[in-house]
């Protein structure tokens, strides 16, 4: 197979809309992981919020654990450098009132207007961001 097909890639989109289609026909609920967990610390404790946390870390441990994947945390990086950058993604997606999944997966399948905008916009962020720490700084 060429290089370029993943299937750890392939799978782990499948489980990511088989998981976006179970909570939302399962509880009506929509698998936007920033607002299942600013429910958790602001809002009500769902079981089922708590449940989609605790699997998600359940899931990406064993990932790493089982030697399939690797690390997405370069080495040399520093852990406040980290810690800043979760928390500007936080404001992000407080700002944009949702983030990948919410937006990316859930939104444009429901061919929301606002998530595919939204998805367009942070996508082209992100490609300028990839650009600039690649090749600029």
């Amino acid at each position: 197979m060429p290089d370029w097909f993943n299937l750890t890639a392939l799978y782990g989109g499948l489980m990511i809309g088989a998981a976006a289609m179970i909570l939302w026909f399962g509880i009506g609920r929509i698998a936007g992981v920033s607002g299942i967990v600013g429910r958790l610390m602001s809002g009500p404790r769902d079981g089922w919020a708590w449940a989609f946390v605790v699997g998600m870390l359940i899931g990406g441990a064993g990932y790493l654990f089982a030697g399939i994947g690797e690390t997405p945390v370069r080495e040399g990086m520093s852990p406040v450098l980290l810690a800043v950058a979760g928390l500007i993604v936080g404001v992000g997606t407080g700002i944009g009132s949702g983030c990948t999944s919410g937006h990316g997966v859930c939104g444009i399948g429901r061919l929301s207007a606002r998530s595919i905008v939204a998805t367009c916009i942070f996508m082209a962020v992100a490609a300028a961001t990839v650009f600039v720490t690649n090749h600029i700084i």
